[in-house]
């Protein structure tokens, strides 16, 4: 199946799009990613590298799957030679993939209206949707032409918890500011906010421990038919075997 992922043009997640990639190629699918521009998305290095986040790097960067993920994610044609958001046309793909970042430039991503309006096609049309961390607040915004309403409105989520984002940025703020308050609201806070019932967010079990290959059930997710939701890197492995699953 050919699977279509949205990035900004700087600051997502390595561990979110390179994990996913990985395990949607092994199953045989194929992975087109957009940007707003069509231009080569960077990363967000300190997630990457670890730097600047202090002795809380070991628990806030992406972990050793992640960066292996990653370096090859960075050489594939998928990452080198991306779609603009004005040049994808929805119903080429069979799924769409939404990966997260919490950083400035995720803001290139979650406030496009053209990213908004590509993820409310799929939506419409009942294609399969995966979406990780701050991946929900773009499906969040977008907003069905069936029912006016946002595309998660009526269905069941999880996202980027007000708990984990919150203490992300109160343990760094004292040299890096705002760095983990993407926006004044909290991820879970607005994606909580468009539901048709609070009840249908689910923020999932305390974790501080990242799934891996062999360790899915120390990730978590939340399916609802076609679509897949998880919080934040920690989940990556599960949420893409549960996305691939939705695939089949």
């Amino acid at each position: 199946m050919n699977v279509l992922a949205l990035l900004p043009t700087h600051d997502f997640d390595p561990t979110e799009i390179a994990v996913p990639w990985q395990q949607l190629e092994a199953a045989g699918h194929v992975v087109t990613v957009a940007t707003p521009n069509g231009q080569v998305a960077q990363v967000d290095a300190i997630v990457l590298t670890g730097k600047r986040l202090g002795i809380w790097a070991p628990f806030l960067r992406a972990d050793a799957n992640g960066v292996a993920a990653f370096e090859r994610f960075v050489v594939s044609r998928a990452y080198l030679a991306p779609l603009s958001y004005d040049n994808v046309i929805p119903e080429q793909f069979g799924a769409l993939l939404l990966p997260g970042g919490h950083a400035p430039g995720m803001r290139t991503c979650l406030g496009s209206r053209g990213a908004q309006e590509i993820t409310a096609s799929f939506f419409d049309r009942n294609a399969p949707v995966g979406a990780i961390c701050h991946g929900t607040v773009l499906a969040a915004r977008s907003i069905s032409k069936k029912s006016g309403k946002s595309v998660l409105y009526g269905r069941k989520t999880t996202s980027l918890t007000a708990m984990q984002e919150m203490t992300a940025y109160a343990l760094t703020r004292a040299w890096l500011g705002d760095y983990y308050r993407t926006y004044p609201i909290s991820v879970e806070a607005e994606v909580t906010a468009v539901l048709a019932d609070t009840r249908d967010f689910t923020a999932g079990p305390l974790s501080l421990r990242r799934d891996r290959p062999d360790r899915l059930d120390l990730g978590f997710v939340v399916r609802d038919g076609n679509y897949v939701s998880a919080r934040w890197p920690g989940d990556a492995h599960r949420f893409a075997s549960t996305f691939i699953d939705i695939l089949k």
